[in-house]
């Protein structure tokens, strides 16, 4: 052990002088001799010699970090991808980092974005939020050679609330692979579209600032995982809910191609096609209006404090949206999937068996009562967006009769609808061009750790899956995981991690996962304790009856 000490403390030395005799500045030009140079490759180096042995050391681009160190793992939390969106850089794509002088302390979470609050974020009014967490295995002094899979993980939450220090990776760690945790604009900052900013915009788009965000994180990735112990040329995103849609963006993106090697998406389907320029343009234009800028200048747009956008975003369910800029996005998700242009890589598709209760809950627990049965075409109208006339034809298909209670009907046609069949519809195209393996959570009592109790049962509702890969933050109190949810939480961790690894999820010790096939329509039933093969899906979540209405 005392030689890797010596090992790691020589070879850090080595690298930080090396990195700090030839850094470069954020645009790629050399940087001219700075005399503090010295004393800051001196002090770095002292640092790294003092506590070697905790191995929670590693250099980037912009300067070493030092991270917090366990038996398990090696955390580097709130290291900067790129320079804070603040003041001019408001609404711009984001800016590579500067360098930093001396070591940065990486044992606590930095801020998170601008969000107002609640089950699925805590309140922020932070701009300066682009940060991003490591957790790594533990290593030996060596980490540079280990060239492990990478992970990174984008949050949920809309695309409005959620923040990047909710998610404890060490389980995944556990499995040979690295994690990253990113933050990404949320709310209007992350996704307003307007005509001045498509005007300033040298690619005459506007939008998209947070899933900008997110590819400029993958690009941080790219230049600096490897003195991690990660492999660059071997890096998965994964996400759940608004995480599993940046995930799909990402894959949608031409700018983003080359950035990951593989994908994973949690409940991520519900939203294949994306708003025009134009219409998102219109909607930057009812919200500057509402925050006051009626001159609907830039400069106005900018000079609004967090408080004042964070009043009068739009907010609710449904979120943010991504927007079809022709920059980032020139075409739908669900038309990229069907056309086959998209960046091809193996993906891993799933939903939850229940996912759309955790929405009536919200409503239920927004307005004080569960649904009735006299309100249950308003929101069936509501929840598709279709005309109040176009209730009957759904309600014939979800009849209350067929279910316990109105919450549970609305329940099973919004999970139908919103998550599963299009979940389904991802893998049927995606499978005509890249391996594509597609699971459905099915625990049907899975600890409920964002809501209280309501009128009818979680069951797998979404989100609920998040505790059985992660050591996630609990908006509520909830009971451990039990025995059989346990086994299911270690074969998720492997599928995940080996999927990483290898293209494919089926490890040694998990049973065996296949690939999607269109003719058996076989899907990956995650449920307590052993996942099992089902080829049920499509007639479970009356897919035939969606997808006629798709085309």
């Amino acid at each position: 052990m005392d030689r890797h000490r010596e090992m790691f403390s020589t070879g850090a030395r080595l690298i930080l002088a090396t990195l700090l005799a030839s850094c470069t500045s954020p645009s790629g030009a050399s940087a001219e001799p700075d005399p503090s140079d010295d004393g800051a490759a001196a002090e770095a180096a002292a640092a790294l010699e003092r506590d070697a042995s905790a191995a929670a050391f590693a250099i980037t681009e912009e300067g070493p970090v030092r991270g917090v160190a366990t038996a398990a793992t090696r955390v580097f939390r709130g290291i900067p991808y790129a320079a804070a969106p603040v003041g001019s850089l408001r609404w711009q794509p984001p800016q590579r980092p500067a360098r930093r002088r001396g070591v940065l302390d990486a044992t606590q979470f930095a801020s998170h974005c601008p969000q107002i609050g609640g089950p699925m974020g805590i309140a922020s009014a932070t701009e300066n939020c682009l940060f991003l967490n490591v957790w790594a295995p533990s290593g030996d002094g060596r980490v540079e050679l280990a060239r492990l899979p990478v992970m990174v993980w984008i949050h949920g939450g809309g695309l409005v609330d959620g923040e990047s220090d909710d998610y404890d990776a060490t389980r995944l760690v556990a499995k040979g692979v690295i994690v990253v945790t990113i933050n990404y604009r949320l709310g209007e900052l992350g996704s307003l579209a307007h005509p001045a900013l498509t005007a300033e915009s040298p690619d005459h788009a506007s939008g998209n600032y947070g899933l900008m965000d997110q590819a400029e994180a993958l690009r941080w990735v790219r230049r600096n995982i490897a003195l991690f112990g990660g492999d660059p040329s071997n890096v998965t995103i994964f996400g759940e809910s608004a995480g599993g849609l940046s995930v799909h963006s990402q894959l949608a993106s031409p700018l983003s191609r080359g950035l990951f090697h593989r994908a994973i998406v949690e409940s991520g389907a519900y939203q294949l096609a994306q708003p025009t320029l134009a219409d998102a343009e219109a909607q930057g234009v009812a919200f500057a209006s509402a925050a006051g800028c009626t001159d609907q200048t830039a400069a106005c747009l900018r000079n609004l404090t967090v408080a004042q956008i964070l009043a009068v975003q739009p907010g609710g369910v449904a979120g943010a949206s991504p927007t079809i800029d022709h920059r980032f996005l020139t075409q739908s998700i669900g038309a990229a999937f069907a056309s086959g242009a998209f960046n091809r890589v193996p993906i891993l598709e799933g939903s939850n068996h229940e996912d759309f209760r955790l929405l009536v809950a919200i409503n239920e627990l927004a307005t004080g009562a569960p649904l009735t049965a006299d309100g249950y075409a308003a929101a069936i109208s509501t929840t598709l967006g279709v005309p109040a006339a176009a209730a009957p034809l759904f309600e014939a298909q979800y009849p209350l009769a067929s279910f316990a209670s109105p919450s549970l009907a609305l329940s099973a046609l919004g999970t139908d609808a919103v998550f599963a069949c299009s979940a389904r519809f991802v893998a049927q195209s995606a499978s005509k061009f890249v391996p594509t393996f597609v699971y459905e959570f099915q625990d049907p009592n899975p600890p409920e750790t964002f809501l209280p109790p309501v009128s009818f049962p979680y069951a797998a509702a979404h989100a609920s899956e998040l505790q059985f890969l992660f050591d996630a933050r609990q908006a509520i109190p909830a009971r451990p995981l039990d025995a059989g949810e346990l086994e299911l939480a270690d074969a998720m961790t492997s599928y995940w991690a080996t999927f990483a690894r290898t293209g494919q999820p089926t490890a040694l010790t998990t049973p065996p996962w296949t690939a999607f096939d269109t003719s058996t329509d076989n899907v990956q039933a995650l449920v307590p304790p052993s996942p099992a093969a089902e080829t049920t899906f499509a007639v479970d979540h009356n897919c035939a009856f969606w997808d006629a209405l798709r085309q």
